[in-house]
């Protein structure tokens, strides 16, 4: 059911240096997974340096695995999981048994045995220096000290002019490129590591003692993953800066990382839309992927959350935190980020003087209960479940309508067009909905004509249990490119069922290619899919009406996911792209061979042809190639014969 995977032991030796944080160690580990290319690997770290690496940080390395392409990433166990679990309230008695089990399994780490892998890499945790990501992928490290010319470098990208200040209304300052406008203390697992929290913490209680304040402009957020965090900032008596710099606590969950920091302020906003500002956000989460952040913001930067503070008292990406001074004190003396970064000695005296067992047993003692709101809320009874015909959150979904007891033979798809022609590294967060709906958006449009007000539209991610809502911000990442139109970001495409190949929402156009009868198809570059949000994107996909996605290469999950949904990936020859072979996406597509499934059999290729059409150049031939069928297994094969892994799975329940 699934291809034996080459293993990447990642060796790691030596000590994180002073001034650097675990946040970095991770930022660098990304960027040297992706370099080195582990998309259906599994990695594996080893080695002395291993114990350097906090547990938290550990699994925020785990969670990341979708961004630099493994299929997972593991840490073995060791002194550092076991002080883990005892910090946290476990039971001497499980703790103990871990630990046997480990070292009987041989799974406890020996540092001193060197393991045999299929590949090898290694980083001497010396070399780690203070780093942040972006903007617009976490792989895409840079260190702090060249931050801001790489800043200037890639501005380039998204504005036509290094400088273009707009004032803001009522307001005695203005807007320029680079300005951080969100910075955010936020992620499950960054905000889950003490070292990087305390230093946060510590650094913001230095910035308010020097009399150091957030530029306005700048939209200030702590969201931690557990009330531990609050309760030993409490404790440590951090509380208090952090709420002065504007850090208050906005609750405990996913929030900035995922796209929920909610609306920039009426002014900055106007301002920013006013002058097609390149605006900023620097956040501590794990992704930062084009439009996944904020609608206004452009350029997304990831970094450790001492970090973050640092950058809203700088308010600007075009900022040296060597040379430039982020403002003075009380006597009128320059203040730079080394005089309030602290000491690795005061972050661990604080956290032995702040953290305690204690308050992870009884925070997590009643972490299910939650409030009367919660304990209010109606619960029908019965076996299945009581849907709300008119609800706007949770619908029936489609995947089940029609479906027979045996499945349908699997057919060739011809006369298919073009919905969308994408470039390369197209991630799910340019497929899957996420952030904020905007209102004149085809999802926007179907809440209101449903009764939503505006302000209770939400996220993409709250209304993820209704697929109409759904199927609407599919492709609807504001900064898509869809290569059939021209100079376009955004949910667009040509719908080619009307004459002249008009402009249109790609929704819309699928929905006419639906009333037509008409087939689909996605045509991509490399690494297709990557990226962290899985699940929608693949529904979307199959919702529009999307039968088949051809791609120079797949990330694992999306391809996976995309047969899962019933839609066949394909690849284009070795050394091909759409481009090489002439494909502009005007022509209608036939993909014959895929019928074979039907004898039991996964073809290796299918045939396409690609003829031109009315849209198409005066001239343009007819372009023939065979393409790799990318069902990698004979599991994943039964999963489409199905029209789906949902469908199996029924199936194989009432059989």
């Amino acid at each position: 059911s699934m291809l034996i995977p080459k293993v990447v032991g990642f060796k790691l030796t030596g000590q994180i240096p002073v001034g650097a944080t675990a946040t970095d160690v991770v930022l660098t580990i990304t960027q040297q997974l992706r370099n080195h290319g582990v998309v259906g690997k599994f990695v594996e770290f080893y080695g002395d340096g291993v114990a350097s690496v906090p547990l938290a940080n550990r699994a925020t390395i785990g969670n990341m695995s979708p961004e630099f392409g493994s299929t997972v990433a593991i840490f073995p166990i060791d002194d550092v999981t076991l002080d883990y679990l005892r910090i946290t309230g476990r039971d001497s008695d499980e703790i103990a048994l871990v630990e046997a089990y480990a070292k009987a399994q041989g799974m406890w780490h020996d540092p001193s045995q060197e393991p045999d892998f299929s590949e090898y890499l290694e980083l001497d945790l010396s070399t780690v220096v203070p780093s942040i990501a972006g903007p617009k992928r976490p792989q895409d490290r840079v260190e702090l000290s060249t931050s801001k010319a790489s800043f200037e470098r890639d501005l380039k990208s998204y504005a036509p002019s290094f400088s273009a200040p707009v004032p803001v209304k009522g307001k005695d300052y203005q807007l320029d490129h680079g300005a951080v406008t969100i910075a955010s203390i936020t992620s499950c697992t960054n905000t889950s590591n003490p070292s990087v929290m305390i230093a946060a913490g510590l650094l913001a209680k230095k910035a308010v003692e020097k009399g150091l304040t957030a530029k306005p402009w700048v939209k200030t957020s702590l969201a931690p993953g557990s009330k531990v965090v609050t309760e030993y900032y409490k404790k440590a008596g951090l509380t208090d800066s952090l709420d002065q710099l504007g850090f208050q606590l906005v609750g405990y969950g996913c929030t900035t990382c995922i796209g929920n920091s909610g609306p920039l302020a009426d002014e900055i906003s106007a301002a920013v839309n006013e002058g097609d500002l390149a605006v900023t956000a620097v956040l501590s989460g794990n992704r930062n992927f084009e439009g996944r952040i904020n609608p206004d913001v452009k350029m997304n930067y990831l970094a450790s959350p001492p970090l973050v503070i640092a950058y809203s008292l700088a308010g600007t990406m075009d900022f040296d935190f060597e040379t430039e001074s982020l403002g003075s004190d009380q006597d009128g003396h320059d203040v730079f980020l080394k005089d309030i970064w602290p000491t690795p000695g005061e972050v661990q005296e604080t956290i032995d003087s702040s953290i305690n067992s204690e308050m992870f047993t009884s925070q997590y003692a009643s972490v299910f209960d939650g409030d009367s709101r919660w304990q209010s809320l109606p619960t029908p009874e019965g076996a299945l479940f009581d849907w709300v015909s008119d609800s706007t959150y949770v619908r029936k979904p489609p995947y089940f309508e029609g479906m027979s007891l045996t499945p349908s033979p699997v057919t060739d798809v011809h006369a298919a067009r073009a919905l969308v022609l994408l470039g390369d590294s197209v991630t799910t967060d340019h497929i899957s909905p996420a952030g904020s709906i905007k209102a004149d958006s085809p999802a926007g449009i179907y809440l209101m004509e449903k009764g939503v007000g505006r302000v209770d539209f939400n996220s993409y991610g709250s209304r993820r249990g209704n697929h109409e809502v759904m199927i609407r911000g599919t492709f609807a990442n504001i900064r898509l490119r869809n290569q059939l139109l021209q100079n376009v970001e955004g949910s667009y495409t040509r719908d080619f069922t009307t004459t002249e190949g008009s402009q249109s929402f790609i929704f819309d156009a699928a929905e006419n290619y639906r009333a037509a009868g008409t087939p689909l198809v996605a045509i991509a570059g490399k690494e297709y899919g990557s990226g962290s949000s899985r699940d929608w994107a693949a529904k979307g996909t199959s919702l529009l009406g999307i039968k088949v996605v051809i791609a120079e290469s797949f990330e694992r999950i999306h391809r996976s996911n995309l047969i899962g949904m019933g839609v066949l990936p394909l690849q284009f020859p070795a050394g091909q792209h759409a481009a090489s072979l002439g494909l502009d996406g005007t022509e209608e597509f036939d993909f014959t061979g895929i019928e074979e499934l039907n004898n039991g059999k996964t073809p290796r290729t299918v045939h396409v042809v690609a003829r031109p059409t009315a849209h198409s150049a005066e001239g343009k031939a007819v372009i023939e190639f065979d393409a790799v069928v990318r069902i990698d297994t004979p599991g994943e094969a039964d999963y489409f014969r199905n029209g789906g892994i949902l469908q199996y799975v029924l199936r194989s329940l009432v059989a």
